[in-house]
């Protein structure tokens, strides 16, 4: 087949004009959590057709919502969905366990791709000691339960973590945990070597900047270009502290016996506004760590420690949520506004209105799938000519 490659630039730029999405955004397995502490929400069935546009392809719930799960039926969207701190205690009971699962799993799992449960968030940085030692016990209630109703191959049992269960970060490589947790953890680790399942942890290197910004530097907690930081026992640069974070956690990992555990950062991200107390929270910089980021997560890039092992994370948040008690960064997490537009821009050009009905959307994508197949038949023709 005679086809110049000026052709193929016309098709690529066609494909970029209807779509408004960056080349480099294609495929990319970005996760987001999609938080609902608000009364001003728009709908999951909208919300499902925006992440559907934007070619986000994982969801992290706090909850097993079912209006969300039936909104994203067939959509091929991987979810994990949680069991509240609330319910932990219930949770060790096994018949409630599984009955837990009968109604929030089984139902939906068939069409919407639930692929992790979560047993509670951040449990071992609070201070409640009852709540800390059931947590392993309901992990194990809660898989137990799945290999009963034969899902334990499809679904995973994890806690998401704060940051703060560390007793030491810095260098990466001497990362340890908190000694007074190490009788929580080493036997929760045991747990995720037998069954596979990953070490979830919520990695914020905007409250290390928040915390100490005069020796913090803003570039290198940015992703912007900087000297780095050498680790002086490896001998490993880094050039972000995201980076630093995620190998002080497979050291401290490391460190009480384990080396076979994946570590996925279950929340990151970066605040657009924020009280006077709270330097660095704005628009501009969010968008930086944000955007910054996802063209890392678009390289399959690793760490210095696992350069062959790409990060994966989950940006939080989906949307800023009025109703979260606390400083103002915490309701200005948002990617976007409730009313479905962006709080600032970090490459999402391929945007649609959330109020956008779906057969437009199923038309945008049909198109989109059109192009990439007549560029994918015409491209080796095209670089043989």
């Amino acid at each position: 087949m005679e086809l110049s490659s000026s052709l193929l630039l016309r098709l690529l730029i066609f494909w970029m004009i209807i779509s408004g999405q960056p080349w480099q955004m294609v495929g990319v397995k970005l996760g987001i959590n999609y938080g609902q502490i608000a009364n001003n929400l728009p709908s999951p069935a909208h919300v499902a057709h925006l992440l559907q546009s934007l070619n986000i392809n994982r969801v992290k719930l706090y909850d097993a919502d079912p209006n969300v799960l039936s909104a994203f039926v067939n959509s091929n969207i991987e979810f994990i969905i949680g069991i509240g701190n609330e319910n932990i205690q219930n949770m060790r009971d096994s018949s409630k366990a599984l009955a837990w699962l009968q109604q929030n799993v089984q139902p939906y799992i068939s069409q919407t791709r639930i692929t992790c449960i979560t047993v509670g968030n951040e449990i071992l940085s609070g201070n409640d000691t009852v709540l800390m030692s059931n947590l392993l016990p309901a992990m194990q209630s809660v898989y137990e339960a799945l290999v009963s109703l034969k899902l334990d191959k499809q679904v995973t049992v994890s806690t998401a973590h704060s940051f703060f269960i560390l007793g030491s970060s810095y260098p990466p490589s001497a990362g340890s945990f908190r000694q007074d947790l190490i009788q929580y953890i080493q036997p929760i680790l045991n747990f995720h070597s037998q069954t596979n399942s990953p070490f979830l942890i919520n990695a914020y290197p905007f409250f290390a900047y928040k915390e100490d910004p005069n020796s913090v530097s803003l570039e290198y907690v940015l992703f912007q270009p900087n000297a780095g930081v050498t680790d002086p026992n490896t001998n490993l640069n880094y050039d972000n502290m995201l980076y630093a974070q995620i190998d002080s956690v497979y050291s401290a990992i490391k460190a009480i016996g384990f080396t076979d555990i994946d570590v996925r950062i279950s929340e990151t991200g970066w605040p657009s506004q924020g009280d006077t107390d709270e330097p660095g929270a704005t628009p501009e910089n969010a968008a930086l760590y944000n955007g910054n980021l996802l063209q890392r997560i678009a390289m399959n890039q690793g760490t210095p420690m696992k350069p062959s092992v790409p990060i994966n994370v989950y940006v939080f948040a989906l949307f800023n949520e009025d109703l979260k008690p606390g400083p103002t960064s915490e309701r200005n997490y948002g990617l976007f506004y409730p009313d479905g537009t962006p709080v600032y821009n970090v490459g999402f050009q391929r945007y649609l209105s959330i109020y956008s009905s779906s057969p437009k959307l199923m038309v945008m994508s049909g198109l989109n799938l059109i192009i990439l197949v007549v560029i994918a038949t015409l491209l080796p023709d095209i670089l043989q000519s």
